[in-house]
C-alpha cells in the first residue's frame, strides 16, 4: 500500500443530485416500526442517507458487494471498509419535494500502523444544498483495516452504562436486510453470512452503523421534544452482530445537548454519539 498514491485522491470532489420524494422516508418508518406520520417538519436528522444512493452497475461491483476501489474513494487494498464515524451540521430541515445537490470532497487520506497492522483512514465532506440554501455538512470518516489473523485474541471493550432513556432493538435478518435495500447498500457484511464469517472473520452478520446513528438520533429527538436538531456526531466502537439484542441508551446533558450510545448484548459500548439542539 503506497501512502503517497492514496494521499493523491485528497481533494477530489464529486457532485450529485436528487429530489426527496415520499416513498423512502415512509418505507424507513415501516422498517423501524414507526407511525406512518406525514413528514410536514421535513426529513428527520439522518434520514438525508436515504438519498444521493450509490448506482454502481453489477459489473463495476468488488468482491465484498461494494463498488470497486478507486472511483471517486481511493483505491485502498486493505478487505475491511467499514463507517467508523461521522460529524454532521444541521443549517434546515431538508422537505418533500426538495431538488437536492451533494457536493463531496475528500479532505484526508492517511495510513497508519495499529495493533492489527496497516490502517487507511478516509475522511470525505459532504455539502448538502436544497433550494433554501445549504442544508447540512457533514463528515464521514471511513477506515480500511486488515482481516484478524487466525487466532488473534479479541480486543478489549469498554463496559456501558445505563441511559435515562433505553430502547430494545433485536437486529434480525429482516431488519438488516430491509435497511440495505433502502440505502442500496451491496456490503455483504449485512446479508450474507457465509461470507462476512468466512471471508472477514466476523461472528455473525453486521448491524449497519448509519442504521445505528439513525436510531441514536431518533431517540434524542424523540426526548427533546421534537425541537430542531443542531448537531450530531458518532463514533463507531464495536461492530454489533445480528440477533442478538442491543439496546439504545440516551441521557441529558444541560438542556440543549443529549449524550447517546449503543449497548450491546454484552453490555459494552458499541457506539457513542452527540446531539445539539437550537434553543
Amino acid at each position: 500500500m503506497n501512502p503517497e498514491q492514496l494521499k493523491a485522491w485528497t481533494g477530489r470532489t464529486e457532485t450529485l443530485k436528487d429530489v426527496v420524494t415520499a416513498a423512502p422516508p415512509r418505507m424507513l418508518r415501516a422498517t423501524l416500526d414507526l407511525p406512518l406520520d406525514a413528514l410536514a417538519d421535513g426529513l428527520p436528522p439522518l434520514w438525508h442517507w436515504l438519498f444521493f444512493l450509490p448506482s454502481a452497475r453489477a459489473s463495476e461491483l468488488g468482491p465484498d458487494g461494494h463498488p470497486r476501489r478507486g472511483g471517486f474513494l481511493p483505491p485502498v487494498p486493505l478487505p475491511r471498509r467499514m463507517w467508523a464515524g461521522g460529524q454532521l451540521e444541521f443549517f434546515h430541515p431538508l422537505r418533500l419535494g426538495d431538488a437536492i445537490e451533494r457536493t463531496s470532497t475528500i479532505e484526508d487520506v492517511s495510513v497508519k500502523s495499529g495493533r492489527t497492522g496497516e490502517l487507511c483512514f478516509v475522511r470525505v465532506r459532504h455539502e448538502v444544498k436544497s433550494p433554501r440554501g445549504l442544508a447540512l455538512r457533514e463528515f464521514h470518516d471511513i477506515v480500511y483495516r486488515p482481516n484478524p489473523a487466525p487466532g488473534a485474541a479479541a480486543p478489549a471493550y469498554d463496559m456501558a452504562a445505563d441511559g435515562e432513556w433505553c430502547e430494545r432493538v433485536v437486529p434480525d435478518e429482516v431488519l438488516l436486510f430491509r435497511y440495505s435495500a433502502l440505502t442500496f447498500n451491496g456490503h455483504r457484511i449485512h446479508y450474507d453470512r457465509r461470507y462476512v464469517t468466512g471471508v472477514e472473520g466476523y461472528g455473525g452478520l453486521i448491524v449497519h452503523g448509519p442504521l445505528m446513528a439513525t436510531l441514536l438520533a431518533g431517540l434524542g429527538a424523540r426526548h427533546f421534544g421534537g425541537r430542531e436538531a443542531k448537531s450530531f456526531s458518532f463514533r463507531a466502537l464495536k461492530p454489533v452482530i445480528d440477533l442478538q439484542p442491543f439496546d439504545v441508551c440516551g441521557a441529558p446533558q444541560g438542556g440543549d445537548a443529549a449524550e447517546l450510545w449503543i449497548r450491546d448484548f454484552e453490555g459494552h459500548r458499541a457506539m457513542a454519539a452527540r446531539m445539539e439542539f437550537r434553543a
